[in-house]
């Protein structure tokens, strides 16, 4: 059995996600108060109490959802799961990537805390609300995709942001030219193409702004090579290096989340078993369309922690 941690993405989030954690591993809430300290804000309230819309707001939802991943990864290490023994490689969705590369000790939790609030609202803030937009192509080939984006952009900005897998892409970029797209994708033959309820245009050239933020974020915190190599969202290939980590995480912001390619690579690299620690179940699902060989679990309760623990150490 070779085993992959994945860490999911925003979208993920929902209120009241940890809080089981929290109130049954001592190691769980340890992370929220390290979280809430390292940003100065009781983050862990807004995750269990709410309100809705500002835990989704882009600089809450990031650091809230690597805080649960974080919180599951802590408790599996204090109870004998040792990461370089146990699992081959770690990858993550967007946001993600840096619950992974905490999780495989790159950087440290409250850095990674103060990264993804810097990396939210810098994304929030590189283009004004209502400019862009994103949208979920369903059903239509890559390359038509892609040539739906070209027609739109004498519109604006449309690219590619996301290729989740499973026969879904998302585009992403200037919102008439978003729009444009998705109509095209449908003459096209597109199954859907639904028009996504999000801030800002992630992963498109419209986030130029944050990735410059990223670059002087990330040259000012300390970086450790990762004890387990990580499958990076651009590249979709395992990245050993933190230097160069860094340089991927600053592509990551404008490039596209090849999360298909990297659950293909984990499949033709022998990983058998996928578990998706943290909230939601949503990378769980998606890896289970892209290679059916691959046997995939959300981990984000006392009883799903139990469960790996028992799979992994007997």
């Amino acid at each position: 059995m070779t085993i992959a941690f994945t860490f999911p993405g925003q979208g993920s989030q929902s209120i009241g996600m940890g809080k089981d954690l929290a109130e049954a591993f001592p190691e769980a809430r340890a992370v929220f108060d390290e979280v809430d300290e390292a940003l100065g804000q009781k983050l862990s309230d807004i995750i269990w109490n709410g309100p809705e819309e500002t835990l989704t707001l882009t600089a809450n939802a990031q650091p809230a959802l690597m805080a649960v991943s974080m919180a599951v990864i802590r408790v599996l290490e204090a109870r004998g799961l040792n990461l370089a023994d146990k699992v081959a490689f770690v990858a993550g969705h967007s946001l993600g990537e840096y619950s992974a590369l905490c999780a495989a000790g790159t950087f440290t939790l409250a850095d990674t805390a103060r990264l993804l609030r810097i990396r939210g609202d810098a994304m929030q803030s590189a283009v004004a609300v209502g400019q862009g937009a994103m949208a979920a192509i369903i059903g239509l080939d890559q390359v038509d995709v892609e040539a739906a984006c070209a027609e739109a952009r004498g519109d604006g900005i449309c690219q590619i942001a996301n290729d989740n897998g499973g026969g879904q892409l998302v585009i992403s970029g200037s919102k008439t030219a978003v729009e444009k797209a998705a109509a095209i994708a449908m003459e096209k033959g597109a199954k859907r193409a639904i028009m996504l309820p999000v801030s800002a245009p992630f992963h498109s050239d419209l986030m130029a702004p944050a990735a410059d933020a990223m670059r002087h974020a990330l040259d000012k915190v300390e970086k450790k090579n990762p004890v387990v190599p990580v499958i990076a969202n651009v590249r979709a290939v395992p990245v050993y290096d933190a230097d160069e980590i860094s340089k991927l995480l600053v592509s990551q912001v404008t490039g596209q989340v090849r999360w298909r390619e990297t659950v293909e690579w984990f499949g033709a690299n022998g990983v058998t078993t996928l578990y998706e620690l943290g909230a939601g179940k949503v990378l769980t699902g998606l890896a289970r369309r892209i290679d059916k060989n691959i046997s995939g679990t959300a981990v984000n309760s006392p009883a799903d922690i139990e469960a790996v623990l028992a799979a992994l150490l007997g």
